[in-house]
């Protein structure tokens, strides 16, 4: 305590203490007007931040939304695929049958019969490819 009045004391009388006193005072004004620059700096950051976590989060579920229908779209063409496929192998057998009975007409009535054959792609297995996703597929329109 004693301290502190001789420096409010000398202060006072000398000078060069008045002046090293409004020096302090002049760097406490700056420094605590520097830290709530910072911190509205800081404030204005995390507020920027909270933005772009809520428009990806808007942007990460257009994204899925697209997702979900495009898988729906490739379920579908997939499921629809597969009754082709069996309608494929069901006319083909059905083809196969019928050239039999053009074969025994042919062997038995002694007709000349024209025997079609088979068309190439029908025979063969139709392998089924995974479809990729790509870049391209999910354009932003925002």
């Amino acid at each position: 305590m004693a301290s502190l009045q001789r420096s409010a004391t000398s202060s006072d009388s000398d000078p060069q203490y008045a002046n090293i006193d409004e020096r302090k005072r002049k760097r406490m004004l700056s420094n605590r007007e520097s830290a709530r620059r910072s911190r509205m700096r800081k404030q204005k950051r995390l507020q920027d931040l909270a933005q772009e976590v809520s428009a990806l989060q808007k942007d990460n579920s257009q994204i899925s939304e697209r997702i979900s229908v495009a898988t729906q779209c490739y379920i579908e063409m997939q499921s629809a695929n597969n009754v082709l496929r069996a309608q494929a192998m069901e006319l083909t057998e059905r083809l196969r049958s019928l050239n039999s009975v053009l074969q025994v007409v042919e062997e038995v009535g002694g007709y000349a019969v024209d025997i079609p054959e088979i068309p190439e792609p029908w025979q063969l297995p139709c392998p089924i490819q995974p479809i990729m996703a790509s870049v391209d597929m999910f354009e932003y329109d925002g």
